[in-house]
């Protein structure tokens, strides 16, 4: 069972940081998740729409300049980095999950990771997800070898059946609606499960018993110590 630091290791350093990368990667995951936005056509790496939450900045990210976000406290004195920092950062110490959060986000996503191919990098390097099932059809539209996840929040009708139509590679569920059940029909589509966000130790048992693939977690060493 893969481990994802959930926005880097958010449970120790301020979430989609460099400085919460760099902890995530000292923990030893197997992947770290963080978030896209496309602003001036740079892609950075920050969870919410506002800024208001995770920095001293006002506004929504898309309507603002990338100068200013970038002029902005992260947290701890870091700044919001830019998506080829993150990767820079990581170096192929873990795989990079890569969640599509802003409007126009794919291409540059894309051409990002095929320039890393390019230099040598592997698909396995790199997962691309989104709640946005367009944004994930648009990725493998552009280039089939890169692995998507499909995000869902609860149960949708025919979830299974918009899976295979993406052809993604795995489907990433949310905690409270995970069974068994679940888990067994979606391996039975030759797809992985993946679910989020799992900190308390009972539910990292349980999954692990019911033979998750793998699971996001803001606390990386209470599965990695498990």
């Amino acid at each position: 069972m893969l481990c994802i630091g959930h926005r880097g290791a958010m449970g120790h350093e301020p979430e989609n940081t460099l400085l919460s990368i760099r902890k995530a990667l000292a923990l030893g995951v197997d992947a770290i998740e963080i978030d896209v936005y496309n602003v001036e056509d740079n892609l950075v790496v920050i969870h919410d729409r506002d800024l208001s939450r995770t920095t001293n900045g006002t506004g929504y990210i898309e309507e603002r300049s990338f100068a200013y976000l970038r002029s902005l406290d992260a947290g701890k004195g870091e700044q919001i980095p830019t998506l080829l920092e993150v990767i820079e950062t990581v170096n192929r110490q873990a795989i990079v999950n890569l969640e599509l959060k802003g409007s126009n986000t794919t291409k540059l996503v894309v051409e990002l990771i095929q320039r890393y191919l390019k230099q040598g990098w592997v698909e396995e390097d790199f997962v691309v997800s989104s709640f946005n099932h367009y944004e994930l059809h648009q990725v493998k539209a552009i280039c089939p070898r890169i692995k998507t996840g499909m995000l869902i929040y609860g149960l949708p009708w025919e979830y299974l059946a918009t899976a295979q139509k993406l052809q993604v590679d795995m489907v990433i569920f949310n905690l409270d609606f995970v069974t068994s059940e679940l888990i067994n029909s979606v391996h039975q589509q030759n797809l992985l499960v993946w679910v989020y966000t799992v900190d308390r130790p009972d539910d990292i048992e349980r999954l692990k018993a019911w033979g998750v693939d793998a699971i996001f977690t803001n606390y990386p060493e209470r599965i990695i110590l498990n």
